[in-house]
């Protein structure tokens, strides 16, 4: 019983110590990420539109 009180007390403990990231640093990181996971979806989109074009080219 010693270990669980010892390990919530830790846990607890842990938690206080926590940095949450600003409002300011989660919007620049979310338009980041929306930014980056469209250029790979557009880039994704040429290779595979080049590779289907060549595709239908070969076959």
């Amino acid at each position: 019983m010693k270990k669980i009180l010892d390990y919530i007390k830790s846990v607890r403990g842990e938690w206080f110590k926590i940095v949450w990231p600003s409002r300011d640093t989660v919007i620049r990181a979310t338009i980041m990420i929306l930014i980056f996971s469209g250029l790979a979806a557009l880039f994704f989109f040429v290779v595979d539109s080049g590779l289907n074009a060549l595709m239908g080219w070969i076959f």
